[in-house]
């Protein structure tokens, strides 16, 4: 059978390569989704995701994660956990759990260290430089405290047909204390079938999630369509309903993987994101949304990879 592997943002790509080659030698799709989720959370310059993830308003790096396995329907999850290394491993781990299988604040973290997870002070003097300076612009520039929410979220597919999704965040910049948004909400950030595929979101969690969009990406896959017709059925036309009803939308990008290794990706920003298959060596990719009813994609610059890399290392004033 074939594999693939897909995940949100130019951040998913090295993680990514290194769960495509478990793939490639017949590894589980689980653990290609493990592994390549704690590549980005130990990367120190991303900074929504793990290590060097942005605080919340008390200047804590309050992270969320989950995993899904597609064959079983075993979700994990764990909601506000703090000074835990990898995240996603504590979810994949929860999974396993009939009960008691998604914990959030200090249960998850006190679970996590009674279970021989590794503890790890997440904030970085990178990231509590940028938090600082946010709290000074907000005091006097009056301007909105919330600035950025990427989650990492890969869907991979392996050899045997299984299929997996994990998801990965520190979630909204200086969110308050105990917020939580899509990304380890089963159905809403993420959704794994393997009979059919997965899905995973990034973007603006309270808005993702009065969608239900990952389920509805994998609903709709299971009545035939391919990847990339589900992502524009399911985001678009919500997008534009959120609108209506609800006078405004946030950033929505999602991502899908089908059970034959065809993929498919909607968003209403820019947006970038990496993927693999058994015939295309990973790749980065740049979408755009157009015509407000599919989307448009293609392969990015080097040139607008040396900017990002130049940008995640500046130095902050």
């Amino acid at each position: 059978m074939t594999y693939a592997m897909i995940g949100t943002w130019r951040m998913a790509y090295e993680g990514l390569c290194k769960g495509m080659d478990l793939l490639k030698t017949n590894g589980k799709s689980s653990d290609a989704v493990e592994e390549a989720i704690k590549e980005v959370e130990n990367y120190p310059f991303f900074k929504s995701v793990g290590y060097g993830g942005l605080p919340n308003a008390n200047g804590l790096v309050e992270m969320d994660s989950a995993f899904m396995n597609g064959d079983t329907f075993e979700v994990g999850a764990v909601m506000g956990i703090s000074d835990i290394k990898n995240p996603i491993s504590v979810a994949k781990r929860l999974s396993h759990e009939h009960f008691n299988s998604v914990m959030v604040g200090t249960g998850a973290t006190q679970y996590a260290s009674q279970n021989g997870f590794e503890r790890k002070n997440m904030l970085t003097d990178r990231a509590k430089k940028i938090w600082e300076k946010r709290k000074r612009e907000i005091a006097e520039k009056n301007l909105s405290p919330y600035d950025g929410h990427d989650t990492v979220g890969m869907v991979s597919l392996d050899q045997n047909g299984s299929v997996s999704v994990g998801t990965s965040t520190s979630g909204l910049f200086m969110k308050k204390p105990g917020r939580t948004g899509d990304s380890a909400l089963v159905g809403d950030g993420f959704y794994a079938d393997s009979e059919i595929g997965g899905a995973a979101a990034t973007g603006l969690g309270e808005d993702i999630m009065k969608g239900c969009l990952c389920y509805e990406i994998v609903r709709l896959m299971g009545t035939g369509l391919n990847p990339q017709e589900a992502c524009d059925q399911a985001v678009y036309p919500f997008v534009e309903k959120l609108k209506k009803r609800y006078g405004k939308a946030g950033e929505f990008s999602l991502v899908a993987l089908n059970k034959e290794g065809q993929w498919g990706v909607a968003t209403n920003v820019e947006f970038t994101f990496a993927v693999g298959t058994e015939t295309k060596e990973p790749k980065i990719y740049i979408a755009y949304p157009e015509d407000g009813n599919k989307t448009k994609i293609n392969p990015i610059t080097q040139e607008w990879l040396d900017a990002y890399e130049k940008r995640i290392k500046a130095p902050i004033d």
